[in-house]
């Protein structure tokens, strides 16, 4: 299937290792420019060439708690590539530790980096895209199940897919997507850090895939590949909803 990806240019926030930086390269491969932010500089270069260097890739040093972040990635898409076709918003997880153990100061950090800042830029995005431009966030399946040990995730991030929702219904009959991704449980620096913090990561890796119909952890690129084709004209037809991408964890409808 052609996707449509060629020469479109999308920003990816957060991107610089994970799930981000595995949707930019399922992008850049099919085709498309990619704009990659993150607030460390090393990774951000580093990221930047492995995703084949200038040509294909722009890197952003950029926290997106700061009011100016998005208009810059708006302007970066296109002073260096031309145009601005979508967006992939994703923020690193907040404090581990259940609702109960957090502190005042603890919601409002995580309130200003998972919840204002993601929903600042998708409003930014929005208003910035051409019809046809679609945008995606990234998510939890926290949205729909509480996790265990995860209680800012747990208080926030349904909150950010509703407001995503409702972001969806109000730039739709523009031609804009807003979709909400929900992954599972992936191969990445936050997961291990979540599964060494038990104190026996195998134990806890092997306890994780268990619990998981397809009886392991994802692959960050299995997650870039659903990214991309949501961010893509061939999913024209998507927006407002909120799509698992978790192996078959979810047992809600």
């Amino acid at each position: 299937m052609d996707l449509g990806l060629a020469d479109r240019v999308y920003v990816l926030t957060g991107a610089s290792r994970g799930l981000g930086f595995a949707t930019a390269e399922a992008l850049v491969a099919d085709g498309a420019k990619v704009v990659i932010s993150s607030r460390d500089e090393a990774r951000v270069a580093e990221a930047v060439d492995a995703l084949g260097g200038d040509d294909n890739a722009a890197g952003v040093i950029a926290d997106l708690t700061a009011p100016e972040t998005p208009r810059l990635l708006i302007d970066t898409a296109s002073d260096r590539f031309g145009r601005f076709d979508g967006a992939l918003i994703s923020v690193g997880g907040p404090t581990t530790g259940g609702a109960a153990a957090m502190t005042d100061e603890h919601w409002r950090e995580a309130f200003e980096t998972v919840f204002l800042g993601s929903i600042r830029a998708a409003r930014e995005f929005a208003a910035a895209l051409p019809e046809s431009g679609a945008i995606g966030l990234v998510l939890s399946t926290s949205v729909k199940t509480p996790l265990a040990g995860l209680g800012l995730s747990n208080g926030l991030r349904p909150g950010l897919a509703m407001a995503a929702k409702d972001l969806a219904d109000e730039y739709a009959p523009r031609g804009v997507r807003i979709v909400s991704l929900l992954p599972g449980s992936f191969l990445t620096d936050r997961s291990r850090q979540i599964h060494e913090a038990t104190g026996d990561a195998s134990a806890a890796v092997a306890a994780a895939s268990a619990k998981i119909p397809l009886r392991r952890l994802g692959e960050p690129a299995e997650f870039g590949r659903v990214a991309a084709f949501v961010l893509s004209p061939a999913a024209s037809y998507l927006t407002g909803c909120a799509i698992p991408v978790d192996g078959g964890t979810l047992r809600t409808l």
